[in-house]
């Protein structure tokens, strides 16, 4: 296999200036660069440029995978809009990871699969992944949990270690939450184990009452600071950032599950029964689908087979016009003939009789050493070739 490599970065917030785009362009000549996008896919060489470096200074997502394995993806948010100390609880590893900048924080999750198909669909990866971020701005922290897990995944954890601030709904993963599981090889199995205590439910949507009291509950300054961030209209995030604020007061701060925290060992473990019975259940299954099918397909022969009842002497005419042709593929159409003439005696108790009939008609064609070889596989003779019965 070759080598293939792909990149793309998005800017979500701002456009890119000209300026940065002529920057973006002194790196890569082949790239396609739009004012909110970089794409390049490299089945030599390699990229020039800095991932984190380019997440500080320009993009908002990024998304990278190769063909060996290797699988990145970034974002990059407002600090004000994800706590410091609540995503430091999940991070820390190699599989998730995350630095502040300017302002920002940007969060890395990272992956070695094991195999390697190109989608055909790469270049909606991003696009499917990205809406990751406004879920995080908003409070829901179930990426990062499943960043967490993937270090517990790849044994980057003790086994005494406790998991991290269980987040709500992680039983009802969200598409582009499913895509990062799947992007990133995650263990589904893993995610079922984790998400057996996860409360179902998302933080409550307020009421137009709930809004109205806890408006008339916030402070003059403070409803001012907020009209003149609006009025101003630099802060992009005003809303999500407002609107969080209210859901957390109104619907309880926290999002996470009260419950004792569990070992990563125990997470192992219950996966690893979950596996197995889902394996049982899928094996239990795909019996009852081939037991099916095979009934199906039986009560259809019987079917076919008593159709030919009463057709039997027409059919063995037949079967000595296409041995007479001497060309192979009416051999064959003898032989699926012959085949249904045995099952049909077998149905009728008949049996005896089909055989002294092929063995006649073994003992009429023996010089045909083609056809006889044909009878044989075919499982119509009780004898080896060339002897008589």
């Amino acid at each position: 296999m070759s080598e293939y490599q792909y990149y793309e970065f998005q800017a979500l917030d701002r456009p890119l200036t000209r300026e940065q785009m002529a920057e973006l362009r002194a790196v890569s000549s082949r790239a396609k660069i739009t004012a909110y996008n970089f794409v390049n896919e490299y089945n030599w060489g390699s990229f020039k440029g800095s991932p984190d470096h380019w997440m500080e200074r320009y993009f908002d997502a990024f998304l990278y995978f190769a063909n060996w394995g290797s699988r990145r993806f970034m974002l990059r948010l407002p600090t004000k809009l994800l706590d410091t100390k609540t995503a430091q609880a999940y991070c820390g590893r190699e599989s998730l990871s995350r630095w502040q900048n300017d302002g920002h924080t940007i969060l890395s999750f990272d992956a070695e699969t094991e195999g390697y198909e190109l989608a055909e669909n790469e270049g909606s990866w991003l696009a499917s992944l990205v809406p990751i971020r406004a879920d995080l701005m908003r409070g829901d922290y179930r990426a990062l949990y499943l960043g967490w897990l993937l270090a517990v995944q790849c044994r980057e954890l003790d086994e005494d270690d406790l998991e991290p601030p269980l987040p709500r709904g992680l039983g009802h993963l969200s598409g582009a939450l499913e895509c990062l599981a799947d992007f990133l090889g995650m263990d589904f199995d893993l995610i079922a184990a984790a998400a057996e205590l996860s409360v179902n439910e998302q933080l409550p949507v307020p009421s137009g009452n709930w809004i109205d009291e806890w408006v008339r509950g916030l402070p003059t300054t403070e409803k001012d600071a907020i009209v003149r961030r609006l009025v101003g209209g630099d802060d992009l995030h005003l809303g999500v950032e407002i609107r969080r604020r209210a859901i957390l007061a109104i619907g309880g701060k926290g999002q996470a599950d009260e419950r004792p925290p569990r070992t990563v060992g125990e997470l192992l473990m219950r996966a690893e029964t979950i596996a197995a019975e889902r394996k049982k259940k899928e094996a239990e299954k795909r019996a009852r689908e081939k037991a099916e099918r095979e009934r199906k397909e039986s009560e259809a022969r019987r079917k076919w087979l008593k159709s030919l009842a009463g057709k039997e002497n027409h059919l063995w005419s037949n079967i000595e016009k296409l041995i007479a042709t001497k060309q192979p593929r009416r051999y064959d159409e003898a032989v699926s003939t012959l085949q249904d003439l045995r099952d049909l005696a077998q149905l009728k108790g008949r049996i005896a009789e089909f055989k002294s009939r092929i063995n006649a008609l073994q003992q009429a064609h023996s010089a045909k050493g083609t056809l006889i070889e044909r009878f044989c596989k075919a499982g119509l003779l009780e004898h080896k070739r060339g002897e008589v019965s």
